[in-house]
């Protein structure tokens, strides 16, 4: 019996330490979160930070919510801040988070869904106010703050005015020494801070700091982050400080560079991609350095970033974006050195870092690809107007087909000229002009396939229903024009579709391709997919059908034994037909690069294929007049395809 109760008190006393052990270590920092009641209408925040460790106070009434405190070391920081744009004022309840970690002197808000920064991260500071307990609960009030707790932990569901927690000043070195050394108490504050679960990456509560006095002789320096554990040298972070710098900094001699790893705050500032690990801060204390005639270098080493994926340099200016991280080019050039080092040259000091864009995928070869496009729909607008001429001579010969090629020619035309004009026009004409511009792009495609759909109809009529009564020219035209306009006008009505759009080429990210087309945005996307893309799927595999049956059709006949006459039948229906243009969706694995150039020669030249496939036709018409190959077509499927039914 006594051994088993020895043991029973034996576990009780390693519970015990235990829990005391991973409390003690979870309240190096602090998290608390909760519902602030409040009244509808306006809405603030009031806060005040200064350094000391006296604590920290979260209050909140009926119209503001306040943070009050000396729990910094560097931190300096008052204002007032209107909440209305976060759409807090037509609620009366909204959940909140504190944020606050010692280590990087860093105070975060998150509310509305969005996170509020009131410290700014920094270098490792020499004191932490850290294992901030809470204080006496403030009396109930019908406006205050519900459910309050710590790191998952309820406090209590009361409503209250306001909640006070007390610190400890100690000295930060020691986590950074602790955790080099292997201590349990910093890897238990690194598991804590997870940088991305997904990714694996633990965010590195310490930040390494280094100071560079610039002498009167001062010319140039070089600074380099120390290696994690396992990482070869070369792989760190180095910063390259230009002699300009002395010259820009007139009150302060002193640069500081703080080399940050996965801190997850820097990540909150761009949705369209993902920031590197890597973060570097370079300051002077009290100046303000801009436009250096010789940029500070910054050279990042990263894993392999595929050309798919566009990377560029960006900095966050917190004069400018003082409360949310703002990532932006503006004041930086970015080289790429393969696929691991990207360096990046900026004229100011601030924090930097190199944003891997993940859609839109830069353009590979994008100024041959260029070049091509703007010959092709140069010379497809002059085939078109050929094209116009020559089936408007042979109107009068009363050819059903006719007005159906006179459509899809016009529409081609009109298509070609203004993507021929688009750069110009996005140049020259900014966004409002583009908004037109890229409509009427729009419309021109959507009536182009619409015509190459009525002469895959038309082509299955006089295939399967030769005696059927054609329909008049007028319902073609309000089919082939009317029609694609409905889904342009609705689009143009919603608004924020239409308008400049950058296409980066791979090999210089800075200098992007502006032309007029949908915008880069979700709705545009949303409205390409049911648009575009669906039209050309339906129009892909109803041509191919078409193109089946023709041929299964024709195939015994005497005229198709002559490969001529074969080859120009399958090649004309698939310009007629706009097969073509599947070749888009082919743009991927090894062949990717072919698939482009054949799809961009293909589609762009298009004009030009459809106006030869006549001409061609007509030429072996007038060679084998009164033959059984000779007409009074001017390329017509029914009348070069579809002799013995016409006989019948």
């Amino acid at each position: 019996m006594e051994p088993r109760l020895t043991d029973n008190l034996r576990l009780v006393m390693i519970l015990a330490i235990l829990h005391a052990a991973v409390s003690s270590e979870n309240d190096w920092d602090l998290n608390f979160c909760g519902t602030w009641r409040h009244g509808e209408g306006s809405l603030s925040l009031n806060f005040s930070l200064s350094t000391g460790c006296n604590g920290i106070s979260i209050s909140a009434e009926e119209r503001s919510l306040s943070i009050h405190g000396q729990i910094t070391a560097q931190c300096r920081r008052s204002g007032v801040l209107q909440l209305n744009q976060n759409g807090l004022d037509s609620q009366e309840e909204s959940p909140f988070c504190l944020y606050w970690e010692p280590l990087k002197d860093q105070l975060i808000l998150q509310v509305g869904g969005e996170n509020l920064t009131l410290c700014w991260p920094t270098a490792r500071p020499d004191s932490c106010c850290t294992y901030l307990s809470h204080g006496p609960n403030t009396p109930e009030a019908p406006y205050g703050i519900t459910h309050g707790m710590i790191k998952n932990d309820v406090i209590t569901h009361k409503t209250l005015t306001a909640y006070k927690f007390s610190g400890s000043s100690m000295s930060c070195e020691s986590f950074c020494t602790e955790g080099s050394s292997g201590s349990t108490q910093v890897n238990v504050i690194e598991e804590t801070m997870m940088g991305s679960q997904a990714d694996g990456n633990v965010e590195h509560p310490c930040a390494f700091t280094s100071e560079v006095e610039m002498k009167e002789d001062f010319r140039g320096s070089n600074i380099t982050a120390p290696a994690l554990k396992g990482s070869p040298p070369e792989s760190t972070t180095s910063v390259h400080l230009p002699p300009a710098l002395k010259l820009a900094a007139k009150n302060n001699s002193k640069v500081v560079c703080t080399f940050f790893k996965n801190n997850s705050l820097f990540q909150e500032g761009h949705k369209e991609g993902r920031v590197l690990d890597d973060v570097v801060e370079i300051t002077i204390e009290n100046e303000v350095i801009k436009d250096l005639p010789e940029p500070v270098r910054i050279s990042f080493h990263h894993d392999v970033i595929r050309e798919t994926h566009s990377r560029k340099c960006v900095s966050w200016d917190t004069r400018l974006a003082p409360n949310k991280v703002k990532w932006m080019e503006a004041g930086c050039r970015t080289q790429r050195r393969g696929g691991k080092h990207t360096d990046c040259l900026c004229n100011h000091l601030t924090y930097f870092t190199v944003l891997v864009q993940m859609e839109p995928r830069p353009v590979r070869h994008l100024l041959a690809l260029t070049a091509i496009t703007s010959l092709g729909c140069a010379v497809s607008v002059i085939s078109c107007v050929a094209l116009i001429v020559h089936l408007c001579r042979k109107k009068g010969a009363k050819e059903q087909s006719v007005p159906i090629h006179l459509g899809l020619a016009l529409s081609l035309a009109c298509l070609n000229l203004l993507f021929f004009f688009t750069g110009v026009l996005a140049n020259v004409g900014g966004n409002d002009l583009c908004v037109l511009v890229g409509a009427g792009l729009h419309y021109f495609l959507l009536s182009s396939f619409t015509w190459m759909g009525l002469e895959v109809f038309h082509t299955f009529w006089l295939v399967y229903m030769v005696f059927s009564p054609f329909p008049k020219p007028c319902v073609w035209n309000l089919l082939g024009f009317l029609l694609p306009a409905v889904p342009v006008t609705i689009l143009v009505s919603v608004g924020d579709i239409y308008g400049e759009r950058k296409v980066v080429p791979s090999n210089d990210e800075s200098n992007p391709y502006l032309m007029c087309w949908m915008k880069n945005n979700n709705k545009a996307l949303l409205a390409h997919y049911f648009t575009n893309v669906t039209v050309l799927g339906i129009l892909i595999c109803a041509g191919i059908v078409i193109l089946f049956l023709v041929y299964r059709e024709i195939r015994t006949r005497e005229e198709w034994r002559q490969s001529r006459v074969a080859f120009l039948s399958i090649w004309g229906l698939s310009c007629l037909f706009g097969t073509t243009w599947g070749l888009t969706f082919l743009d991927f694995g090894p062949l990717s690069d072919f698939i482009l150039f054949l799809s961009c020669i293909l589609n762009s030249f298009q004009g030009f294929l459809l106006m030869l496939r006549f001409y061609m036709l007509d030429w072996m018409r007038k060679q084998a007049s009164g033959s059984g190959l000779g007409s009074t077509s001017c390329g017509s499927t029914r009348q070069h395809m579809l002799q013995a039914q016409e006989r019948s």
